[in-house]
């Protein structure tokens, strides 16, 4: 202990004690943004927003965390440039008072509070935060500077944000509910109206534009038996009447709705989930974990991963109020079957094509190019949610499963999903050379 004493003593009269404070900071900041991923996760849940707005919210704040971190790393460049409207992020003027894996969580928080409903919660989860640096005996000029620097990147985030249509896109027209049988219309138990019809005008992270990617024509309508889409309902009617080995364990585990009402008697209430880009947020984080990644390494598979995510949800959302497609429930209920009801609730937006598919194959894909193929994991991202882990032997097949669970599910249909798949891989792969 006297030995301990003396070494401590020596360090501070040979004015050392700056550096272990730097070297206590780079470990306490090394892998924190997967943790503050998921604190803003619970705090999206508890807000109740849609998937796409998941998406977008994941997608700022970990740019502005990886922004920060570009200037301790000379191997990794700025996204300034190569994202549609992001111009060059501030510099900071002292940077050897600066500890930047403390200012990237900054910056992501500052952010998330901007985004989010909950600014209160995110607000106290950062005082929390300057707290425990406090704790640490970090000097005030370094925490001042750290802090300073942290807020200017996620104001010049924000700024950013602020321009790309999200507060304009419900001045646009809404979708309107026809009587055309091919046409979307809601769907039980909530009737409830569709979901972000103009997402599609929001805009892209790196697409060229939200159409880029367009599928063709979903499945032709048509009441014959004999017809496409007759075969292709009578598929999803009978997966959910007769299902296959583990089929209802597959599309309880993908739901992914971050609002499923259920009805009790006379009482209906609601329970919160993850959303579908949460779940693959997850994924990304645990695989950075496992990986030992350094902060600069965790903070540019995350924000790639959620671009990813973003970006497939902005080229889906498009398609889907593009074409306006009915879901597979109310096919079955006109033409096959009046009493049939899906396994899991259908969302409230037209069936094709497949968001839960276009976003998985998406951040597979980009995960894939990261991490490499045949990528074995342990996916915990449900066990909060009463799921237990699953493994899974590469990234794509994850994705393949997540998709199959919306015809297991009863609310797609297998050719959309299919073609989903694939439109998901097309954005991504742009997405992969666009930032190289």
């Amino acid at each position: 202990m006297r030995n301990i004493l003396l070494a401590i003593s020596i360090c501070c009269l040979t004015g050392c004690v700056s550096k272990i404070n730097q070297k206590m900071l780079d470990d306490f900041g090394e892998n924190k943004l997967t943790v503050w991923n998921k604190k803003l996760t619970r705090v999206i849940i508890t807000d109740v927003f849609s998937p796409p707005v998941c998406s977008r919210i994941y997608a700022y704040c970990n740019i502005a965390a990886y922004e920060v971190l570009v200037l301790s790393d000379s191997s990794r460049v700025s996204f300034a440039g190569k994202l549609n409207g992001l111009t060059g992020l501030p510099k900071p003027a002292n940077i050897d008072q600066i500890n930047f894996r403390v200012a990237s969580i900054i910056a992501f928080t500052t952010v998330a509070q901007k985004l989010v409903f909950n600014t209160e919660a995110m607000k106290e989860k950062e005082d929390d935060y300057s707290r425990q640096l406090d704790s640490m005996g970090i000097s005030v000029a370094v925490k001042n500077k750290t802090m300073e620097y942290g807020r200017a990147v996620g104001k010049h985030i924000i700024e950013w944000a602020a321009k790309d249509g999200y507060l304009q896109r419900n001045s646009n027209p809404a979708f309107l509910v026809t009587k055309d049988p091919a046409r979307w219309k809601p769907t039980p138990p909530d009737y409830a109206d569709a979901v972000e019809p103009n997402w599609g005008t929001v805009r892209p992270f790196v697409l060229t534009s939200s159409g880029q990617f367009r599928p063709g024509p979903p499945l032709h309508f048509d009441t014959s038996h004999r017809s496409e889409i007759y075969k292709e309902a009578e598929m999803v009617y009978n997966a959910v009447k007769n299902p296959g080995p583990q089929f209802t364990s597959i599309a309880r585990y993908w739901d992914c709705n971050p609002n499923v009402s259920v009805t009790s008697g006379h009482v209906t209430y609601f329970q919160q989930q993850v959303s579908p880009g949460g779940h693959w947020m997850f994924i990304a984080g645990s695989v950075a974990e496992k990986e030992k990644y350094s902060a600069v390494k965790t903070a540019e598979l995350l924000a790639k991963v959620a671009m990813s995510l973003a970006d497939g949800f902005i080229s889906c959302w498009e398609a889907k109020f593009k074409y306006g497609s009915l879901r597979p429930e109310t096919y079955i209920n006109q033409y096959i079957d009046k009493e049939w009801r899906p396994f899991i609730q259908t969302p409230p937006f037209p069936e094709y094509p497949s968001g839960h598919s276009v976003i998985s194959s998406s951040a597979a894909t980009m995960l894939t190019h990261i991490i490499g193929d045949n990528y074995v994991f342990i996916d915990s991202a449900e066990v909060d949610f009463g799921r237990p882990p699953k493994k899974f032997d590469s990234f794509h097949k994850a994705a393949q499963e997540a998709s199959l669970s919306r015809l297991y599910g009863g609310i797609h249909f297998l050719k959309s999903l299919t073609i989903s798949l694939e439109e998901g891989k097309n954005v991504a792969e742009f997405l992969i050379q666009k930032l190289k």
